[in-house]
């Protein structure tokens, strides 16, 4: 197998963690962004670097790709790993707060993309192809109630990389969104501690916040883990003909399957009981 210069985003835990491990494993040249490179330095290996990258700054982003030019000359695999989950009511949340959940989960996304460009092309010169991996989620297939701002971001990641894929396809560099389920990461655990600032102290929602609560830890919910994941993934990324799209992980293809085939009414009257919705109701009437 050719070995490959690839950039993974979000490399702290979970997904990225995982990926970035066992892509060296097989040797080959990985550059894992990170906010605070020092907390993955054990990964550290002549194959491996764990580098500075917080999506999110520009400067950081120039570097990495300045870097990867001069020490490799090409980027045979871009994958935008990095985002998180802002939860809480659509209409009490912050704008503050939406916007930084847009500017994490999809502009950074096209940032590193655009500025990446030149180096996948490079790549997709010399060896006839290269490729972009970006990590959706089904929450974009099926939105849940508290996660609205969450599900539009990765609903947008999914439209942004459909239309990726049929604008690169014909200069050989290939995109596939991945859409996890619950995957085991410390994902929930930020989405419940970014509450603080996403969920109105006096919220019309508060009778039912462990409602709010429970959809904001939802991703730790008998999840896959992430090496089961990555093992998924990592077959689909070795395939001489790449899925477009590819689900993996627990829920992935339940919560698509339900969008799909039960009337509205139905999935509102499920999702509304399953994070106490219609206990706001009878509140409001008592």
């Amino acid at each position: 197998m050719r070995k490959k210069v690839i950039l993974v985003t979000g490399c702290s835990t979970g997904i990225g963690y995982s990926l970035v491990k066992k892509l060296a494993q097989q040797g080959h040249k990985v550059y894992a962004g990170v906010r605070k490179p020092e907390v993955i330095s054990e990964l550290r290996r002549d194959n491996l670097k764990p580098i500075r990258l917080d999506v999110n700054n520009q400067e950081d982003i120039v570097t990495v790709i300045a870097d990867i030019e001069r020490e490799c000359g090409h980027l045979d695999l871009l994958v935008n790993n990095a985002g998180y989950g802002a939860m809480g009511p659509l209409v009490e949340m912050p704008m503050s707060e939406v916007r930084e959940q847009f500017k994490t989960n999809v502009f950074s996304v096209l940032a590193l993309t655009q500025l990446a460009f030149p180096l996948l092309n490079k790549a997709a010169l010399k060896n006839q192809s290269a490729l972009i991996i970006n990590v959706g989620s089904v929450s974009g297939v099926m939105p849940t109630p508290f996660s609205g701002a969450y599900c539009a971001t990765k609903a947008a990641v999914h439209a942004m990389s459909d239309a990726l894929r049929m604008e690169l396809a014909p200069l050989g560099i290939e995109v596939m969104t991945v859409q996890p389920g619950a995957i085991e990461s410390s994902f929930g655990d930020t989405a419940v501690l970014k509450l603080a600032d996403t969920l109105a102290k006096d919220s019309i929602y508060s009778s039912i916040s462990d409602g709010i609560r429970k959809r904001a830890g939802a991703s730790q919910d008998n999840p896959t883990t992430a090496d089961e994941f990555v093992d998924v993934l990592l077959e689909a990324i070795n395939k001489n003909r790449k899925p477009a799209n590819i689900r993996i992980g627990n829920g992935s293809f339940v919560m698509p399957l339900l969008k799909r085939l039960l009337p509205e009414s139905w999935l509102d009257f499920i999702l509304s009981r399953s994070f106490s919705l219609h206990l706001l109701a009878s509140n409001k009437q008592l």
